[in-house]
């Protein structure tokens, strides 16, 4: 009996080691000690972000590790090595994005943290502009009749910025594996304000050519999971599992939708929303999936709170205030327009809300997820909000608050999402 126990962990052992399993931290202190405050803060960046994911929604075409909670979207990175020897750097996790960039020395309009240096890497290679991968990172032509060929140079806007860079190729590390020959971005120069700018570089994890999982090929078999901590508790940490080998058992799972319009993005069909045990009576088509206008709902890592559009929201809003009756009405802070006094509502007054999705997937908030609530004062506020009215109106965005706590699951091969409750803390 001891003897078939010990066997049975050495093979849950083996399963586990066979994933790279990497820890997910937060990258900086909150801005504010209040736990409403400080989403508040973190959220004014969700405009520039909804912005960036809306332009990759409406036009057509190819879109151009320990990871830890940061300020700027999008929200989290991820602990790699470039180069050789490798250079630690936090890149920034982006499952709504495919190309891998980083900020290289020299740069003098980068942000001002620590930067690549091609100069120090034995493996770093610049990749010339009639290279494969130019025209997928939508780099300049070649100009006619000129030897030897120029890198491969390429633009790309990000968030209210845009950046120039150009393409390389070097050792990618993640936590113990090593990936040779990596395309990249090595970012030279940057356009704008540097604020929502990650500091140090970008990981891809879409699903596009580009992407980490298009790259990794086999080794990872187009799989990999994610679990957010909160941003309560700047001193716990998450975890990015990349490979099919670890991932829970229970996990229920949605398909994804393909749109080949917009490759990198992750949409679900969302069939409805309840409150409590209400299901939320939507207009016709709220939830709509068209690849040709970008509609319907896309799971990201790196828009703070999510955003419903404004049929969809509206509808939300009015069933959850109908359920919470808060004797003295609803007030507006920051980003949220269902903030009420706790101390008039009855203690579990406030009901959860569940995402429904194609599969049989009802994906309950927790509590936590749902609400925030202040330090200071008796107040909490529904952890949602309008998508803005300068972006795409027919995106949905399920963002990383409302994934906090869950495992998510990404398995591109079989086209589907999944989901399991998890303490990622």
């Amino acid at each position: 009996m001891a003897a078939t126990t010990i066997l049975l962990l050495l093979l849950a052992a083996t399963v586990v080691a066979s994933a790279a399993d990497l820890s997910v931290y937060h990258n900086v202190h909150p801005p504010s000690p209040s736990p409403l405050e400080s989403i508040i803060a973190l959220a004014r960046a969700d405009d520039a972000r909804l912005l960036f994911l809306s332009s990759k929604a409406a036009a057509p075409g190819v879109s151009s590790a320990p990871v830890a909670s940061g300020q700027t979207p999008p929200s989290y990175v991820v602990r790699a090595g470039l180069g050789t020897p490798a250079q630690q750097l936090l890149l920034a996790l982006d499952t709504s994005a495919d190309a891998t960039w980083a900020h290289c020395a020299p740069c003098n309009t980068c942000p001002a943290s620590s930067r690549f240096i091609p100069a120090s890497s034995s493996s770093y290679a610049s990749l010339p502009c009639a290279s494969a991968w130019c025209p997928l990172f939508q780099g300049q032509p070649c100009p006619a009749g000129q030897a030897p060929l120029p890198t491969c140079a390429f633009s790309k806007p990000f968030a209210d910025a845009s950046f120039q860079a150009s393409l390389a190729s070097d050792t990618l590390r993640l936590g113990k594996d090593a990936i040779p020959n990596y395309t990249f971005g090595c970012v030279g120069s940057v356009t704008g304000p540097t604020s929502n700018l990650p500091k140090q570089g970008l990981l891809g994890l879409g699903r596009g050519p580009m992407s980490l999982l298009s790259q990794t090929g086999t080794k990872y078999g187009g799989v990999f999971s994610y679990c957010l901590p909160s941003y309560k508790s700047y001193y716990f940490s998450g975890s990015l599992r990349l490979g099919a080998a670890g991932q829970p058992r229970g996990v229920r799972y949605t398909p994804l939708l393909s749109n080949p319009h917009r490759a990198s993005l992750y949409y679900v069909n969302v069939t409805g929303l309840s409150v409590g045990r209400t299901w939320v009576k939507m207009p016709a088509g709220a939830f709509a999936f068209d690849p040709a206008t970008g509609a319907g709902t896309v799971i990201d890592s790196g828009t703070v709170i999510t955003r419903w559009t404004a049929p969809v929201y509206a509808a939300l809003r009015e069933e959850f205030r109908r359920q919470v009756a808060a004797p003295s009405g609803y007030t507006s802070l920051g980003a949220f327009d269902t903030c009420f006094n706790t101390d008039e509502v009855a203690a579990g007054g406030a009901p959860a809300v569940t995402v429904h999705m194609d599969g049989g997937v009802d994906l309950t908030l927790p509590m936590e997820n749902t609400l925030i609530h202040s330090s200071a004062t008796p107040l909490a506020c529904l952890a949602m909000a309008e998508a803005p009215q300068n972006v795409n109106s027919v995106v949905n965005v399920l963002a990383n608050l409302q994934q906090q706590n869950v495992r998510v699951v990404v398995d591109v091969p079989h086209s589907r999402v999944g989901f399991a409750r998890e303490a990622c803390n």
